[in-house]
């Protein structure tokens, strides 16, 4: 039996989960590694220059720990930053996470879309570039959240959060006079990775339907392209969580279904 890849999926908190629970479904064969920058979280409270200063050497570090065969970085802003440096500094395959702007718009039928993201992705030219070469003609609108991680990093942790604060954060992203306006938004994109934790509330608390654009299936395509054909699911196939604050939790059971049914040690 062969040896299962081993792939390393890096965010700043728990928001990466939503794309590390696509790549297990793609790849159910390999061994991960999550890792949760949880002593820098949130990004968006840090300059680019104090992020990228952050991010690069902490791969190198966990690289050399634990010898994946890809890193996922699965967190927007820090993408935007530092992936040029990553494959300039290291001889891995990265897979980034960008905000999905280009699918959103070739789908949009009434040619408004909003961009939902962490205040540092929506204001990076990185994303305005994105728009430049990828909206089709569609109008878009950059709503950058300083609270919606954070909310979704604490209700995967058990804590109580106000739907009245959810929907403060995400009421920027509608425009229009209503569902029956035709030029009203009808797709979001979640350009931060912790988003699709709150999905089922996001679209509960919406004022009329829209289309949500993940990328984290996108991604998984993309990583399992980069690896090739999956072997056999494999006994060495397991799971690792670190955090790099090296806090103690208490999240196996919210955690264990992202992992593909592994309980992460």
């Amino acid at each position: 039996m062969s040896t299962p890849p081993t792939i390393l999926v890096f965010d700043s908190g728990l928001g990466g989960l939503t794309v590390l629970r696509e790549i297990v479904r793609a790849r159910p064969d390999a061994h991960y590694v999550y890792v949760a920058d949880d002593a820098f979280f949130p990004y968006g409270h840090h300059t680019e220059d104090e992020i990228i200063a952050r991010v690069v050497p902490l791969v190198g570090e966990l690289t050399e720990a634990h010898a994946p065969d890809l890193v996922v970085i699965a967190c927007n802003t820090a993408s935007t930053l530092v992936m040029s440096h990553l494959r300039d500094a290291y001889r891995l395959p990265f897979v980034g996470t960008v905000p999905a702007i280009k699918p959103a718009c070739a789908s949009s039928k009434t040619r408004r879309v909003s961009v939902l993201g962490t205040r540092g992705t929506v204001k990076r030219e990185y994303t305005r570039k994105l728009i430049s070469d990828f909206a089709q003609g569609c109008e878009v609108t950059l709503v950058g959240s300083g609270e919606l991680a954070s909310l979704a990093e604490a209700a995967l942790s058990g804590d109580s959060v106000r739907d009245e604060d959810i929907a403060a954060e995400l009421a920027p992203c509608f425009v229009g006079d209503g569902p029956n306006d035709p030029a009203r938004t009808d797709t979001v994109v979640l350009a931060c990775t912790h988003y699709p934790l709150l999905l089922e509330r996001l679209t509960r608390l919406a004022p009329w339907p829209v289309d949500w654009i993940d990328p984290a299936p996108a991604i998984a395509r993309r990583v399992a392209d980069l690896l090739g054909p999956a072997g056999m699911e494999s006994d060495g196939a397991g799971a690792e969580m670190i955090f790099t604050s090296k806090r103690p939790h208490a999240l196996t059971e919210a955690l264990t279904p992202f992992f593909g049914g592994r309980v992460p040690a």
